[in-house]
Order: structure tokens, then sequence, then C-alpha cells
């Protein structure tokens, strides 16, 4: 395969990457407004560019401790079918290379439905970046749930 290019983002401390094919945009946090009766996992939705879409917290989906947000906060927009989706995240200031040599496999301590989201671990220098795809990150019930929001 070569080398990819992943858009580097943070939860907390820890690094993530996406493949950069599967972002549509990144995009400044803005205040997204609650729906009555969404799923728990959507934060709420925003007007991006004209179109509703429905926003996800990252930390909340990882069971990661939420912290305030703050002027590095971004949204990052991929398509989901035929949807947009936006994804909150602490930080996402940067796009790497990653040749195939520099990613290791899942770590086997990680099982069930992480498995199918986390593509493996890449290696930058002193830096460990866990690889995700954003599209894999909820359930086809959850995608389903989103489907069916009117927005």
């Amino acid at each position: 395969m070569g080398e990819r290019q992943y858009v580097v983002f943070k939860l907390g401390k820890e690094e993530y990457g996406i493949d950069i094919m599967n972002v549509r945009e990144i995009g400044p946090y803005q205040e997204s407004v609650k729906v009555p009766n969404s799923p728990s996992f959507v934060e709420g939705i925003i007007n991006y560019r004209g179109n509703v879409i429905p926003i996800v917290c990252l930390k909340k989906r990882f069971s990661i401790e939420d912290s305030e947000i703050d002027t590095n906060t971004r949204i990052i927009i991929i398509n989901l079918n035929d949807k947009q989706v936006g994804f909150i995240v602490d930080e996402a200031s940067q796009t790497v290379k990653l040749d195939d040599n520099d990613i290791d496999p899942t770590p086997n301590i990680i099982t069930g439905v992480d498995m199918k989201y986390i593509t493996g671990v890449g290696k930058l220098n002193d830096r460990l970046i866990i690889l995700i795809d954003l599209e894999k990150i909820l359930t086809d019930n959850e995608k389903e749930e989103i489907e069916l929001m009117n927005v």
C-alpha cells in the first residue's frame, strides 16, 4: 500500500489518527442544539454550511472524561452513508504521513466492539497514534438511529 496521510486529533492527552480520505472537513467548534429523544451519543445538531448535521462527542463515545470546550476544540466532519456527521475532538492540528511499516496491528488487549474501529497503531518518532475508522465507531443500530433523525 505504501504511504497514507492521516489527520491527527487529540482526546485528552491521547493522539488519534483518521485516514484523510474519510475527512470531509475540520471546522471550529460551535454550540449544538439539543434534539429531544435523540440517541444518547448524539450531542445535538448544528447548521454547517447550510446543512443540518448531527454532532457526536467522541469523548462520551469512548468513555473518556469530558473536558472543557476551548479555542482548540474542533468538529471533524465525515460522510456516513449519505449523511454528514460531525465528531467533537479536543484538538485537530496536523496531518502526518505514515508508511505501512510504521503501523502496527491493533494490540491483542483490545477486544470486542473496539476492534472494529481501531485499525492499528502508528509510530511516528516517539509518538504513538491510535488509528481509527470513524465510519465504524457507530454500530449499525446507532447509524440507523442517526438516519432516522429528521435532520
